[in-house]
């Protein structure tokens, strides 16, 4: 599938296109709690929602603060890929072996990318619009939180993309010409754990019912009540397509609801603070030495973790693969640009029993070799593909003198039966930013202590 624009350009005009209309029909029945046009910048005054659109923008910078670590610290975490692998075998393929259809695959395709990024741009437009200043704040929050909540795990563990892993699992998406670029870009391919396209919307959905509960009323009185069938809805489609697309585990889908219920909780117990409705927010601190003191807790120990048992230990075990391959399939790994100067080492590591070949190639010239969602291996030239025998390994230098000299690292296996393994290993001139990504990490622990201390509290206030 393609368009003339770009895949994010197309979905986020398209989202745009679609906010109004969608706000007319949700509030059909109760106009009088919207927000006409000529209110719009008083309201969004009275109710001082300057925060919720400069977090949009603050989150644009601390995403692709985290993407810079993510790849540089590789070399010093590894991957726990074959963990999981160990866990639930191959029972992710069944989707694809089942249902498979080109028209199946751009319509989960398309839903994978818009909805995801329309809950998080909808969300918290809906309730303003909507004069909902209470769960616009815990949408904002929601969408915040869940991502602080995950740093630590897309950075120290690893998990590879299922078609980078299970043997004739298809990168649905990953390899289609019209995404390829988009998803290269912004996703390293490794971040399984946890899936946010589950997590995000269960935890808009776990914060609805938190919010109605606290106003004494059924779900099904609420005024917003056909926005979260919505979520609802959405959730079973995310269940099959990340399967079906060849993009998560199903051990990534339990982080994730473990994540998104954290986040509610934290969300809709701090977004009265905000509001100034529970007194000052250095008397709410006071209030609360035993949550306090549990995050600080949670932050020591989750650090110590980190700095001493992940880093530079078991998923650094160079005999662990990074992606397997059946026979004739190609998997990708993406070198980024981290340096104009510096060139990225580049190993490819054979730790399987089956022969591996392997191209190194400008991200620009694979479009060429891309047909319907496939990677052509036999349309490279032969004298550019080098042969990686069993035990043995390649390594090279990869320049990047310019923000756009991308390129990807293609593996194949080439051979009629059995399964070949890879272990690919990047290393950057920034690999010292695990240390920071240790401090990115301490968030997360916080609101973790933060939140278990106050589910004890509560739970020992009603005895």
């Amino acid at each position: 599938m393609g368009l003339p624009i770009g895949p994010y350009e197309s979905v986020m005009g398209l989202i745009l296109l679609s906010t109004v209309p969608l706000h007319l029909f949700l509030t059909r029945n109760s106009p009088e709690d919207r927000v006409g046009f000529s209110e719009l910048f008083s309201e969004m005054k009275q109710k001082g929602y300057k925060w919720h659109i400069s977090i949009y923008f603050l989150m644009f910078g601390f995403k692709a603060l985290i993407d810079q670590h993510n790849e540089a610290i590789k070399p010093r975490v590894g991957g726990f890929t074959h963990v999981v692998h160990n866990i639930e075998g191959e029972i992710t393929i069944w989707a694809q072996e089942r249902f498979k259809g080109e028209l199946l695959t751009d319509v989960l395709s398309f839903h994978y990318l818009f909805v995801y990024l329309f809950i998080i741009w909808f969300s918290p437009i809906y309730y303003i619009l909507s004069r909902d200043e209470a769960m616009a704040d815990k949408a904002v929050l929601n969408y915040v939180v869940i991502y602080v909540l995950a740093v630590p795990l897309y950075l120290f563990f690893n998990i590879e993309v299922t078609s980078s892993f299970v043997p004739g699992m298809e990168a649905l998406l990953y390899h289609d010409a019209w995404y390829l670029f988009f998803f290269t870009e912004v996703d390293p391919l490794d971040n399984g754990i946890p899936s946010l396209h589950i997590g995000i919307p269960i935890c808009l959905l776990i914060t609805n019912r938190l919010h109605v509960n606290s106003l004494g009323i059924k779900i099904s009185q609420w005024r917003h009540r056909e926005y979260d069938l919505f979520l609802l809805l959405n959730v079973p489609v995310y269940l099959f397509s990340i399967q079906y697309l060849g993009i998560h585990w199903i051990s990534d889908i339990i982080p994730g609801i473990f994540l998104a219920v954290i986040c509610a909780l934290f969300s809709h117990n701090v977004q009265p603070i905000l509001r100034g409705q529970e007194s000052s927010i250095l008397s709410v601190l006071k209030s609360k030495k035993e949550a306090m003191s549990s995050s600080l807790a949670f932050s020591v120990v989750g650090a110590f973790f980190l700095i001493f048992v992940v880093v530079d230990g078991p998923g650094v075990d160079e005999d662990k693969p990074t992606m397997r391959l059946g026979p004739e399939d190609v998997n990708l790994d993406v070198v980024e640009v981290h340096s104009l100067w510096h060139p990225a080492e580049v190993e490819i590591r054979n730790v399987g029993e089956e022969s591996l070949e392997v191209i190194v190639v400008h991200r620009d010239i694979v479009l060429e070799h891309v047909d319907d969602g496939v990677i052509i291996w036999n349309s490279f030239p032969r004298e550019h593909i080098q042969s990686v025998s069993p035990s043995e390994s390649i390594s090279m230098e990869v320049d990047t003198p310019s923000v756009y000299d991308g390129h990807f690292i293609l593996v194949s296996h080439q051979g009629v039966s059995g399964i070949a393994e890879a272990r690919v290993t990047t290393e950057y001139v920034d690999e010292g930013l695990v240390w920071s990504a240790v401090l990115c990490s301490i968030p997360c622990f916080a609101i973790v202590g933060y939140v278990v201390a106050e589910q004890y509290t509560r739970r020992d206030s009603a005895r």
